[in-house]
């Protein structure tokens, strides 16, 4: 087994475990030793994994929040409709980003959470000198997107794609 396998097999192990894993029995799990463990732990650490170190082993503490990336295409008058979707479900709008030819990935922030975030959101977009993102890749876009588990991201999946704006 190869090192990335191995750290994404030590995730799994914590995630499905009731409290600490102790190094020990990662390294037995895995059939490595117990200093592979410490040196893999450290490595998904700066790989920004919320990983505690207790007296009885290592535990995992990210949230359980879900998150996925959806690809959409739309026009600017259905912004609002598409944001909807998304918050309606309970879900943050985490980004908005393109891919662009010339320049590449460009993205930008939003953090929408609510239906007065895509109202305050989209006010901002009418009363400013801008325009959406999308706007220069023909509606082309893609929202990282969090939600409270899969399912609900499905879901949202589901109604994006029911509303003809995901992109298969």
């Amino acid at each position: 087994m190869d090192g990335k396998t191995r750290r994404q097999e030590i995730l799994n192990l914590m995630r499905n475990a009731e409290g600490p894993v102790s190094g020990e029995r990662l390294a037995k799990s895995l059939g490595v030793s117990r200093q592979v463990i410490v040196q893999d732990i450290a490595l998904l650490r700066a790989a920004d994994h919320d990983i505690l170190a207790t007296n009885r082993g290592y535990l995992y503490t990210a949230s359980s929040e879900a998150g996925r990336v959806f690809h959409v295409n739309h026009k600017n008058e259905e912004m609002e409709e598409e944001l909807n979707i998304m918050v309606d479900f309970g879900a943050t709008v985490v980004d908005v980003f393109v891919e662009h030819k010339p320049y590449g990935e460009l993205s930008a922030p939003l953090n929408i959470r609510t239906r007065k975030g895509v109202s305050d959101f989209l006010e901002s977009i009418r009363s400013g000198h801008s325009s959406p993102l999308m706007t220069i890749t023909c509606g082309d876009h893609y929202h990282t997107v969090k939600a409270d588990s899969e399912k609900t991201l499905d879901e949202i999946e589901e109604e994006l794609d029911r509303h003809g704006f995901l992109v298969r």
